[in-house]
């Protein structure tokens, strides 16, 4: 009998040294063995466990340390404990993630397999899906995604399976996000920060600053006048820009170029003075003038009434073009609006100052006909100058509708110098002044009550033109003939007429067919 109780007492004392396990729980183990297959892990039982060695990280695979691992049998056919440590692991992690997250949280998880339609991957050992529409690995090579960590959304739980829907697209919408969000806050007026030209439009250019976008206008490029941002900046640029303004709330940042470089109107009346000549050169043409680069960042502009004392100049391009040398003298300096007024002809004597003395009223000058317009004739003069005769001082009789009906361009002609204006640099020049006024002895020859037959000339809607003899023509106002008649009348006809009037200072004849 007292051998029976010491083998009860000491199967007792054995069974106290095992650990109370259950099928189905998670328990702590210790690896007492390791071989090219498998692990033995002691769990405090009758029998160690073993278990695959793939199921183990590589860091774990080392005697002695301590590993959780799952129950799934006490003893298998062969009388062995049945242990999983992968089924541990993602018990584990199933409960950390059901504890710490929930639908609409972010978590970092491994990509760890590329399926059908999108990847799989792993989070403390539970296996998600990502959908390939969510997954922003397009045109990204497998090697850069796959065993790689990634941040991601999650989007479902399926309880069921224990696994997971989750999507980079909004974490990666998160991250830029935070980054803007850091960037707005670290950007301050007055740095001067590294950015990459983005895009360019007339206005400007876009430059990212390494997640936000500011606007470089096109006023802030250079001190200089450009026409286009493209002349300054192209598409793929790496530039440094200064941080202007900061409007976080509009989302908004104004960068400037040139402000990192002096203003060169600070000193401008120090490097430039009124009165004086300088030299520069032709950057922008324009209608109403030229606009000259004295240095860069400083332009002047030549008004049109500033380019020739004499010439009469319609538009600068018949006598400039970008590029030209040209020398100027400064009229004004206005720095408050960076203007400054330039002067050519002003490099040279007024020639205007002596023109009444050098071309008395009534004298005779001898000029070239040099161009026409609806009203009249320019006729160049010896010195240059410029004078016009009106179509009315053409003829004393003849009724001139243009006035290269009579004249030509080049024609060498004499002319009567009618009036000098000095102030509005005009010289007005006649043609019939040449001769006799003959209108007196008209209106001795042709008094009133005379009747003539005369010949039509042209009809009008206010009368019919008749020539009375050669070069001395007449009206027929509407009203001093029949409606009937004036309707009928062709040029080269023949009618009856009486004058009724004549003006000789207007040297106009007025008749009548009633």
């Amino acid at each position: 009998m007292s051998n029976e109780a010491t083998n009860v007492d000491m199967k007792a004392i054995y069974e106290q040294t095992f650990k109370d396990i259950k099928e189905g729980e998670i328990t702590r183990g210790k690896i007492i063995a390791i071989n090219n297959q498998d692990v033995l892990v002691d769990v405090g039982f009758k029998s160690e466990g073993i278990i695959a060695l793939d199921e183990f990280r590589q860091d774990e695979r080392e005697v002695g340390k301590e590993v959780d691992v799952y129950v799934e049998s006490i003893e298998d056919e062969n009388g062995v404990i049945s242990l999983s440590r992968d089924k541990a692991m993602k018990l584990k992690g199933w409960d950390t993630i059901m504890k710490n997250t929930k639908e609409g949280d972010y978590l970092t998880a491994k990509v760890v397999k590329k399926v059908k339609g999108g990847y799989i991957i792993d989070s403390m050992g539970i296996e998600g899906f990502l959908p390939a529409s969510l997954s922003m690995f397009k045109n990204v090579p497998d090697r850069d995604v796959l065993s790689h960590e990634f941040q991601f959304k999650l989007l479902k739980v399926n309880y069921a399976r224990k696994s997971l829907i989750v999507s980079r697209k909004e974490a990666v919408m998160k991250q830029k996000e935070e980054v803007k969000e850091k960037l707005w806050q670290a950007v301050k007026p007055g740095e001067v920060k590294s950015g990459l030209v983005k895009a360019i439009t007339d206005f400007g250019a876009f430059i990212d600053l390494g997640g936000i976008d500011g606007l470089l206008h096109i006023t802030d490029m250079s001190w200089s006048k450009i026409n286009h941002p493209s002349e300054i900046v192209a598409i793929g640029d790496k530039i440094e820009v200064m941080i202007l303004n900061v409007d976080p709330k509009g989302q908004k940042i104004s960068l400037g170029l040139k402000q990192q470089q002096p203003d060169p109107w600070n000193d401008i009346e120090n490097k430039y003075k009124i009165g004086s000549n300088i030299k520069g050169k032709v950057v922008n043409i324009v209608n109403y003038g030229v606009f000259v680069e004295l240095e860069k960042g400083i332009e002047g502009l030549v008004h049109v009434s500033e380019i020739s004392w004499l010439r009469k100049v319609n538009h600068p391009q018949e006598m400039f073009a970008v590029g030209d040398a040209v020398e100027a003298q400064i009229l004004n300096i206005d720095k408050d609006n960076r203007r400054i007024a330039l002067s050519i002809k002003r490099l040279e004597p007024n020639p205007w100052t002596d023109i009444e003395n050098k071309y008395p009223v009534d004298s005779k000058i001898t000029g070239k006909v040099r161009g026409f317009t609806d009203y009249g004739a320019f006729v160049e003069l010896d010195s240059n100058l410029e004078g016009m005769i009106h179509v009315s001082d053409i003829s004393w009789t003849k009724r001139v509708a243009k006035p290269e009906d009579v004249l030509k361009k080049g024609q060498k002609i004499e002319a009567v110098v009618l009036n000098v204006d000095a102030a509005n640099q005009k010289i007005s020049l006649g043609l019939k002044q040449l001769e006799e006024n003959p209108w007196p002895k008209i209106a001795e020859k042709y008094p009133v009550d005379t009747s003539l037959e005369v010949e039509v000339v042209s009809v009008t809607e206010f009368g019919v033109f008749v020539k009375i003899e050669d070069d001395i023509e007449g009206l027929i106002y509407s009203s001093e003939i029949d409606k009937e008649q004036m309707s009928t009348l062709k040029p080269g006809e023949k009618i009856n007429a009486k004058i009724i009037k004549v003006d000789v200072e207007q040297a106009k004849i007025g008749l009548s067919a009633k």
